[in-house]
């Protein structure tokens, strides 16, 4: 793409509709007339910005590349001034970001601090994203409450000076076992988006996810990573599977990345009010005049992030025949996010050794609302199919704040533990400090509730360091139904 016409900003301003529509990006125009129809957000997230200068919108959520992968060279026919670009910003209510200076990062001392903070630095279309769970939110805010019904049983005159949370998982070694979940569009957040997040997960010897909505490339996330440092990569299984099998052709150059992370939790995007409200921008009367006048009919597109997000995510996948095709295009160990019953921890078990681990998740309360917290899905495959836990890994994410939460999870049977908003909200907070900071108190918090249990070493944490009991009066009471499934696999054996 190139091209030296120079273009006037007031001549970008009239190709505002459907049958002929500009946008700047980094100072360049581009004809995205024809895109309209094809882009996987909608026309009207594009048409919000027609003649307008749309890099702020555009920069902090594709990565590097998008534009060459989407776009003909044909479609760049000249550049601005940089003069007159202000000529050409977006009639949207800007963020809504506090005057106030960034708190010392020492001054924080809990992830509720961070997401105080986070909430006054970020925009309010990345606030909305962020923090938005499913309908009344009622799951998200259940994947934290649920660890206040657990009790920790602290024993004394046990030597704890020493203590390590040193781990493995999936055979590497770990410093922590806490890792970064998958979460989108880190840039929102922080210029150094998932680099960011990884420069500080390699400080603490932890495992980060890479979304497979990153708003940079696998490539530059771990360009600078040790060569010990770990990554999974999550896939959404596109409709379109030459682009999935494209990208998972990728994924296999990159050394760092030592697993595929298949995402199940979300077959299709849950109903995210806050995130819905604030649509892609914060329109005014005048952008709504040009969608409604742009061609005389309605174009798809033009709700919350999450759901631009899943345009072309396919929601037809099955156990008979996502997981072959998988097998096909990479010989990485596969790990299924989203299982949230213990039937289907039990199926992932007969999967093995082709499946290596499973991750306990609602999403974050982002799917289904009145989906059980991850700990629940925990305590039901301990008391309906334990046999898993022998089989497979068993991760979990979700509502955690504490690390007594983290030391809970480890004790019902967790081999790792997952934080996603708290690596977003730390990065909105302080950068790659603020995760650092972040990853500094849980470890810390983890560390002391171990010592105060009489624990040196995390394998050695057990269900006779906790009382679940008010949470096992909650758990599902149906019945395994596994006696078919255990027929099965003893014919297997």
């Amino acid at each position: 793409m190139a091209s030296s016409r120079m273009i006037d900003a007031d001549e970008v301003a009239k190709h505002n509709k459907t049958d002929s529509c500009w946008v700047v990006l980094y100072g360049k125009v581009y004809d995205v007339t024809g895109f309209l129809p094809s882009h996987p957000g909608g026309a009207n997230i594009i048409l919000q910005l027609a003649g307008k200068d749309a890099t702020e919108e555009y920069d902090p959520i594709h990565p590097t590349g998008t534009l060459e992968g989407n776009l003909p060279p044909e479609a760049l026919i000249g550049t601005v001034d940089a003069k007159s670009l202000a000529k050409l910003a977006p009639e949207a209510v800007k963020p809504n970001k506090t005057s106030e200076g960034l708190p010392q990062l020492s001054s924080l001392l809990n992830m509720d601090d961070f997401e105080q903070v986070a909430s006054k630095q970020l925009t309010q279309k990345a606030w909305a994203y962020y923090f938005s769970g499913a309908d009344d939110l009622i799951s998200k805010s259940l994947n934290h409450s649920i660890y206040q019904s657990i009790l920790l049983r602290p024993r004394v005159f046990v030597d704890c000076k020493e203590c390590s949370l040193a781990t493995t998982m999936l055979g590497h070694k770990l410093d922590i076992p806490i890792y970064a979940s998958p979460t989108a569009m880190a840039r929102l957040a922080h210029p150094t988006g998932e680099a960011g997040i990884a420069a500080a997960c390699a400080k603490f010897g932890a495992m980060q996810m890479i979304s497979n909505n990153a708003s940079m490339t696998p490539e530059e996330i771990v360009k600078d990573a040790p060569a010990d440092q770990m990554f999974g990569w999550q896939l959404y299984v596109q409709i379109d599977r030459k682009k999935s099998e494209a990208m998972l052709a990728r994924i296999k150059k990159l050394k760092a990345i030592k697993f595929i992370c298949l995402t199940l939790d979300a077959p299709v995007p849950g109903k995210r009010e806050l995130d819905e409200r604030t649509k892609s921008i914060a329109a005014t009367p005048a952008i709504a005049d040009i969608v409604k006048s742009s061609g005389g009919h309605e174009l798809a597109g033009g709700s919350g992030l999450g759901q631009q997000l899943f345009a072309g995510t396919d929601p037809s996948l099955t156990w008979k025949d996502t997981l072959p095709w998988l097998l096909k295009h990479t010989d990485l160990p596969i790990v299924l996010k989203g299982i949230q019953t213990h039937e289907d921890a039990y199926i992932a078990s007969l999967h093995s050794p082709q499946i290596k681990a499973i991750i306990l998740s609602n999403h974050g309360g982002r799917a289904m609302d009145t989906a059980p917290p991850a700990v629940h899905t925990l305590m039901e495959i301990r008391k309906y199919c334990p046999e898993v836990f022998d089989r497979i890994e068993v991760w979990i994410d979700g509502g955690i704040k504490r690390g007594t939460d983290v030391v809970k999870a480890l004790c019902l049977g967790a081999k790792g533990v997952g934080v996603g908003r708290n690596a977003l909200f730390s990065l909105a907070a302080g950068g790659i400090p603020g995760v650092k900071r972040m990853l500094e108190i849980l470890s810390a918090e983890t560390r002391t509730a171990m010592r105060l249990l009489g624990v040196e070493r995390v394998e050695d944490l057990g269900m006779q360091h906790i009382n679940a009991r008010a949470v096992e009066q909650q758990l599902y009471d149906g019945g395994s139904g596994l006696d078919g499934l255990r027929r099965t696999m003893k014919a297997k054996i």
